[in-house]
């Protein structure tokens, strides 16, 4: 099984005995069986790196369990053709490192393409939104 990806700012890695049960009971519930990887503190909410069918993945939840956005990497072939080519025109002869597919709370889809340690957040469509350092 791959590590999970290093992060530029390290968010606290937390004991799992220190996350709330009712976190714990959300990831358990929706995805059984799954061991986590490692537990971190983001912004006062719970992040849970795992690992589902050798996709590596995560989840964002508050304290109360409730799921705020499920992140999927997937292989950066399966970007929008708009996002390798914002990449290719804005940031030049830079290579994607990784990609992943975010869900929110809403049903609301955007992308990640991790460009030299930064990560671009595009819409759906692969329209650029922003630039977030992790």
């Amino acid at each position: 099984m791959p590590p999970l990806r290093e992060r530029p700012k390290k968010e606290p890695v937390l004991n799992e005995a220190t996350v709330p049960a009712a976190v714990k009971t959300t990831f358990t519930k929706l995805y059984p069986g799954i061991k986590a990887d490692k537990w971190e503190n983001e912004k006062g909410n719970y992040e849970v790196g795992f690992h589902k069918n050798k996709t590596e993945m995560s989840l964002l939840l508050d304290a109360s369990g409730n799921v705020l956005e499920t992140e999927t990497e997937i292989p950066v072939s399966e970007l929008p053709r708009t996002i390798t080519d914002y990449v290719a025109k804005n940031k030049p002869g830079k290579k994607i490192k990784e990609a992943s597919r975010i869900l929110d709370a809403k049903g609301v889809t955007t992308f990640e393409a991790e460009v030299d340690k930064v990560d671009l957040v595009f819409d759906k469509d692969g329209t650029f939104i922003r630039e977030a350092k992790d």
